[in-house]
């Protein structure tokens, strides 16, 4: 029973989420591009080399993810799944164990983390109406 109303998620509901986490993507991407345009490969000198690599990678990550959910692919949401919870790991990471900070003085993070559940929450939903 509680299975079958997510069968039930209107077509539109769908819609508007891909849309949405693809243009919130395609910002990210927008964002990691001008860090790697601007400051090279390692575009966050505080940060460790395995950090600022992941961050790179999310220049090609995320529009990936976004182009796959526009085209209604389950893989797109499973993508965009993985990006956003290591993204906000990797964020919390350097928020709280490198800068010393904490999540209620980095509105950044708070963004992040409002997004990331956005994704989380409505991916069992919208998975089921994509394709392959």
């Amino acid at each position: 029973m509680a299975i079958t109303w997510m069968h039930r998620t209107p077509r539109w509901v769908v819609v508007l989420v891909c849309f949405v986490a693809a243009g919130l993507l395609f910002v990210g991407t927008v964002a990691h591009v001008s860090d790697l345009i601007r400051h090279s490969l390692r575009p966050y000198a505080w940060a460790p080399g395995w950090l600022n690599l992941y961050w790179t990678s999310l220049a090609f990550l995320d529009p990936l993810a976004a182009v796959l959910l526009l085209r209604g692919r389950r893989t797109g949401i499973d993508l965009a799944c993985a990006i956003m919870a290591t993204d906000l790991a990797a964020n919390w990471y350097a928020t709280h164990d490198i800068q010393g900070s904490t999540l209620s003085a980095q509105p950044g993070l708070q963004r992040l983390a409002a997004f990331t559940l956005l994704v989380l929450a409505t991916a069992p939903f919208t998975r089921r109406h994509l394709g392959p």
